[in-house]
């Protein structure tokens, strides 16, 4: 639940200007969570929010074969199986979990990923072309270990 709903303020953080965190506490409950300010207040300090002009951002991003490390785990974590249709890779995830793992396809920034749409558990990247869709889940697979 933790991971989930951190990944749920990573994704609110970066798609909405957020000023406070009741602010913050308020959107996480809207979308079914139950925290505290206290739960919300830890969860901040752990994913490394910092305030930029009176919003959350999220961290610098640390990039490791471009990823970043917390998407990278995220993705890790949330990615229950991975296929091939033609050039569309077809990701499966746990309940909740595909928008982190279109988040983490997306700062990856592979230049053979065309676009990437995210599902409750399913998350697709169209790639430019079959070869490079293989390619691309070969990559994911070392990447998964």
């Amino acid at each position: 639940m933790k991971s989930q709903r951190q990944t749920k303020l990573l994704e609110i953080v970066a798609s909405q200007e957020i000023e406070t965190q009741q602010e913050l506490l308020e959107i996480l409950c809207s979308h079914g969570f139950t925290a505290t300010q206290a739960t919300v207040s830890r969860d901040i300090r752990e994913l490394g929010l910092t305030k930029v002009k009176n919003k959350y951002t999220p961290p610098s991003v640390v990039r490791q074969g471009g990823f970043s490390l917390r998407l990278k785990k995220i993705f890790k974590e949330s990615v229950t199986s991975l296929d091939l249709a033609q050039n569309i890779v077809v990701i499966k995830t746990l309940p909740g979990l595909a928008p982190a793992a279109c988040s983490a396809l997306d700062d990856m920034g592979h230049e053979g990923i065309v676009g990437t749409l995210a599902g409750d558990d399913t998350a697709f990247a169209a790639m430019r072309d079959n070869s490079a869709a293989k390619v691309f889940l070969e990559q994911i697979f070392e990447m998964l270990g």
